[in-house]
């Protein structure tokens, strides 16, 4: 009668927050509409959340609604819809344990960083891990096998993988495209009536030249409240030629103290919409491309958020329904011109900040600068090649033209070759490109123990191929050669040789390796393989005892093999 009375009293809570939030303007940009009141919360709680979709992450817009769970895990996790589990995973990072769920109105429901499955689906996940003697687990399931319905509960609330705390990552997926949606588009709401916050505006000179780094900008200091917003000294702004704008703002809904990203920003010229940008949906090969959207360089220099309100050539999102000239500005009329900002969250709270800009015919017309190194378009094979290094970039990798530059520098101690400098950390990269470099010193017989060293992030692999070590990297940086011979590293926790077991519930050890990286690792109990988890919190492996372990006498190997094939091997015989 208590739980009864407790849930009828949440139930209630979410009634009065759902039809507060509904009370608010759902004047959203979005280009088609969504099924309303089909799906259900995903959890029994007030909603509250500590992630937005389509917030700003490094290296990706947020995918989903980070739901709060009180920072407590153990909560009862519930289908949204009608439909049965479609597929599970298991991963070290990421979300740790997630749960799929397939429904027959032409969408997926996703759960991450849950605690624990149903029995259920515990019992054929497990199943499958000694089947195939893994961890890490990615699992379709056969259609129908687990059918659920509307608020049938698939799970507990958790804290798995690279969460920040106990929270439920929550995804609605098309599921032909696999596109995420904003939730929010679904009736899903977050009680809110607070506008985004406006704190800073950028402007970008880009008078015909690629934007870089040496793109000429300044950014100007923004002050107001409830919604209406103005620079902190109010001036009229002398600008001519093209130009790009930008702005830091963050948006707060009313269940929640987290700083959230904005829903649309429309940007607009003598009351022209110029650029749109709005996060209604997105595909996850297109979600690097943050790296396009945000000022890359200011944030890897600065850690500060601004977004730029024009699109790099380069870039396709879908997170742009509409622009003329990309967003980018002409003034060369000698006029005054009101440039506006409008942004708004998904709830329709708007916030607005208006320019005045004063044009100047009398400053000429800009000439693009000359490249003082190699140009590369973004829309073509570019390729930088000398007697040591090669670097090759297929089209739609670059999100604008690049004045690429190479340098050489001295060798790292223990390095086989010369530290290359490819271009700098500044320019973003979409997906991966090619680097070959020639070692400077032979390795002989260690060849296939050679990396590609980035100089900041450590090893990215590489195997050697005809007089050159290749790899694919992620970053513009310093590279260089190095060879891996160092097997990784076991520590064990809470076993030795001789232990007695019989008070403890697990075996517990760690793993590390110096270059390389781990590849696999496996533990086995008398020769048989069993289930070692990798906690990537406290990064600590642990093999659970279960009751296939009889009382007596019994052997432990734990063995870790590296990318480069170094394996070391821990063994103990021990009591239980």
């Amino acid at each position: 009668m208590l739980i009864r009375t407790v849930s009828r009293k949440i139930l209630l809570s979410i009634a009065v927050l759902i039809t507060a939030a509904s009370t608010h303007a759902q004047d959203v940009i979005q280009s088609r509409q969504y099924p309303q009141n089909q799906f259900r919360y995903p959890l029994d709680l007030p909603p509250s959340t500590a992630g937005s979709f389509g917030e700003l992450r490094a290296n990706h817009f947020h995918s989903g609604l980070d739901f709060k769970t009180n920072q407590r895990i153990g909560f009862p996790v519930h289908a949204a819809y009608d439909g049965y589990i479609s597929r599970v995973r298991i991963q070290f990072g990421g979300f740790g344990q997630a749960l799929y769920i397939t429904h027959p109105n032409g969408f997926t429901t996703v759960y991450g960083h849950i605690e624990a499955f149903t029995p259920e689906i515990a019992k054929y996940i497990r199943d499958y891990q000694y089947k195939n003697q893994t961890f890490e687990a990615d699992i379709a399931l056969p259609v129908g096998l687990f059918k659920v319905s509307k608020g049938d509960v698939v799970a507990t609330s958790g804290n798995r993988g690279a969460s920040a705390g106990p929270h439920v990552h929550f995804e609605i997926r098309d599921t032909l495209t696999q596109e995420t949606i904003n939730p929010q588009l679904f009736g899903l709401t977050i009680p809110d009536k607070i506008p985004p916050a406006i704190s800073a505006i950028g402007i970008y000179h880009l008078n015909g030249n690629a934007f870089s780094e040496k793109t000429p900008k300044e950014f100007l200091a923004v002050t107001g409240t409830n919604g209406n917003y103005h620079l902190t000294r109010p001036q009229v702004l002398n600008l001519s030629g093209n130009v790009g704008f930008g702005i830091s703002v963050i948006d707060q809904n009313s269940a929640s103290f987290n700083r959230n990203g904005i829903y649309s920003l429309e940007l607009k010229l003598d009351g022209i919409t110029m650029y749109t940008f709005a996060v209604e949906r997105f595909a996850f090969d297109q979600t690097h491309a943050i790296n396009a959207y945000i000022d890359y360089p200011v944030f890897i220099t600065a850690r500060r958020w601004v977004q730029k309100c024009f699109i790099l050539p380069g870039s396709r999102i879908s997170l742009y329904p509409q622009s003329i000239n990309r967003g980018i500005m002409a003034f060369n009329d000698d006029k005054l011109h009101e440039v506006q900002y409008i942004v708004k969250d998904i709830a329709g709270n708007t916030s607005t900040l208006t320019l005045k800009v004063q044009s100047n015919t009398s400053a000429g017309s800009a000439i693009a600068d000359k490249p003082l190194g190699t140009l590369m378009r973004y829309d073509r094979k570019s390729e930088f090649i000398n007697d040591k290094v090669k670097v090759i970039i297929q089209p739609g990798n670059l999100y604008d033209d690049l004045d690429f530059m190479y340098s050489a520098m001295p060798a790292k101690p223990g390095a086989l070759s010369l530290t290359h400098r490819i271009h700098n950390k500044l320019t973003p990269i979409h997906d991966d490109y090619e680097i070959w470099i020639k070692p400077d010193v032979s390795p002989g017989a260690y060849a296939d123990k050679a990396v590609i060293v980035n100089a900041a992030t450590g090893s990215i692999g590489g195997t050697y191929d005809g007089g050159y070590v290749k790899a694919k990297a992620r970053a513009f940086g310093d590279y260089y050669i190095k060879l891996d011979t160092v097997a990784p590293v076991i520590i064990p926790i809470n076993i030795r040789n001789g232990s007695n077991m019989k008070a403890l519930r697990a075996i517990k050890l760690r793993m590390s390796d110096n270059l390389s990286g781990i590849k696999s690792y496996a533990g086995k109990i008398d020769g048989k393989w069993v289930l070692v988890e990798w906690d990537y919190k406290t990064k600590v492996l642990s093999y659970t005892f279960d009751d296939s372990i009889a009382a007596g006498r019994h052997k432990f190997e734990f063995t870790v093999t590296d990318i480069k094939n170094n394996a070391t091997t821990f063994t103990a015989e021990f009591n239980r």
